[in-house]
């Protein structure tokens, strides 16, 4: 017998996601495993950056390292939490930042701006 619900979740395992679209997902899953709520603590958006993206924690390196990063954010430091918004600044911070590493020898530059 095919339900509602199984048809559903046969019909998702039929479509096929691109790896930029898989990569979007993974973002939104993996910020709301880090945290219980709509926001992160301090703590686990440090926990996210460090697990997930571990280039970025060896260069934010100290306690002050992380206040300025998440002051340069928006990010208040009086216990404000970081929503997606924000983490999503500093996703396409990063994007742009990798994208001009990455491209020296190529004659376009990122200008991308995400409203």
């Amino acid at each position: 017998m095919l339900t509602t619900e199984t048809a559903s979740n046969q019909e998702q395992h039929l479509i096929m996601f691109t790896d930029l679209e898989k990569a979007i997902s993974t973002m939104v899953d993996e910020f709301h495993k880090a945290g219980s709520g709509a926001t992160l603590k301090a703590d686990e958006f440090k926990g996210l950056v460090s697990s997930q993206m571990p280039t970025l924690a060896t260069t934010v390196g100290t306690d002050a390292g992380w206040s300025e990063m998440l002051q340069k954010m928006g990010v208040s430091g009086d216990g404000e939490g970081v929503s997606f918004e924000r983490f999503w600044s500093l996703i396409q911070s990063q994007a742009t930042q990798q994208y001009g590493l990455s491209s020296l020898d190529k004659v376009s530059k990122c200008s991308c701006i995400v409203l």
